[in-house]
């Protein structure tokens, strides 16, 4: 391979970093629907040709972003991942709403993106979808070490408490939120685990 191509290798992949970084400051700030593609490549800076080349399509540039999100940890769900908690305490920091110093608190981005894209055939309503569930396998996964015995509703029950308290401290801009929900998932987990494996 020679030095030019080289050059350009690293400069493609520099280029769909800026991208993805530029989409995620604009999505965060003012949405989906109302970024335009060229907004996105006049704030990477790209031109309209290297976007394009990257993201065909502005779906493609979502399902790039939300796939993003979840590949850095910065979605709710990273916490479930956190090996220096037991399984209760990992489903209890769902729940932990962090207050934020930049801006206001930010829902669920898959949640809002699956709204600013409701068919439910569009590539980026799918990927939220397919996020959804794996929420609820990780979830059934960490029940599950609890040695409940039917984990389907507990687990249904967890998702929809943590999908709620995202999408209400947004709304309210209220990070107080997530204390309630844990108070109710802790009920929940009580009133389903077995006394001998409550403490792991």
């Amino acid at each position: 391979m020679g030095e030019q191509q080289t050059v350009q290798r690293r400069r493609g992949r520099g280029g769909r970093e800026r991208i993805i970084a530029a989409a995620t400051a604009l999505f965060e700030a003012q949405g989906i629907i109302a970024t335009g593609m060229e907004q996105v490549a006049i704030a990477a800076p790209v031109s309209k040709r290297t976007l394009y080349a990257h993201f065909p399509t502005k779906d493609e540039l979502v399902v790039g972003y939300l796939r993003h999100l979840v590949e850095s940890g910065r979605t709710m769900e990273s916490v479930l991942e956190r090996e220096d908690l037991p399984p209760r305490e990992r489903l209890l920091a769902l729940f932990a709403v962090p207050d934020r110093d930049d801006g206001p608190i930010r829902g669920c981005p898959f949640i809002d993106a699956a709204a600013e894209f409701p068919d439910p055939q569009s590539p980026v309503h799918r990927y939220a979808a397919e996020q959804k569930r794996r929420l609820a396998d990780r979830l059934g996964e960490l029940v599950g070490a609890l040695g409940v015995a039917e984990p389907e509703a507990l687990v249904e029950q967890l998702a929809i408490l943590a999908d709620g308290t995202a999408s209400r401290s947004m709304v309210l801009n209220d990070s107080g939120c997530g204390r309630y929900a844990r108070a109710a998932a802790e009920a929940l987990l009580d009133a389903a685990i077995p006394t001998a494996n409550s403490s792991r």
